[in-house]
């Protein structure tokens, strides 16, 4: 799939077979996701793969809205360390960018996701430290489900021309 095709098509899944998600196709979506750009190459990304269905559980008790993870075989977790700060403002929109080519090259590698915020709720960046044991450099950022689709969705057209502005406002 190329890549206007990955983003054009692309939908949030939130019904998963039970088929796992393999090794490899795990590391491609974590080299993806360290493939985005970041504010002076600062790349503060920690990522956390979970795939242990216990775990997967517990999650949609203090983050209300992932359930979903009750059927995903894996989600993965985006994280902010501050030890890699050289722009300490723009970790946010790295770690975005990290999470949108996870979904991205999910979708063109036929897979389903869903992204769930957690920055900056408290309560769900403390549900999520205290759940994975992490550090407080490291900021939890979101919560990406990954699956095999147990759901298709119809392309969405957004494009609203109403919305662009040329040269001035």
């Amino acid at each position: 799939m190329d890549a206007l095709e990955a983003i054009f098509t692309r939908r949030s899944i939130r019904k998963f077979t039970p088929e796992l998600v393999s090794e490899d196709v795990v590391e491609k979506l974590l080299e993806a996701a360290m493939s985005a750009p970041s504010a002076h190459n600062q790349q503060p990304w920690q990522f956390v793969v979970i795939q242990d269905r216990d775990i997967l559980g517990r999650i949609p008790v203090f983050h209300p809205y992932s359930t979903m993870l009750k059927s995903a075989p894996l989600a993965i977790l985006v994280c902010g360390d501050s030890t890699c700060f050289k722009s300490p403002d723009y970790w946010p929109q790295d770690c975005a960018a990290a999470t949108q080519n996870i979904l991205l090259a999910a979708r063109a590698l036929g897979l389903g996701t869903v992204w769930m915020g957690v920055y900056p709720k408290d309560p769900l960046i403390s549900g999520m430290r205290n759940l994975f044991g992490i550090p407080e450099q490291v900021a939890p950022f979101s919560l990406i489900a990954v699956g095999h689709p147990a759901e298709e969705k119809p392309r969405a057209n957004r494009f609203d021309e109403q919305r662009i502005h040329y040269d001035r406002w």
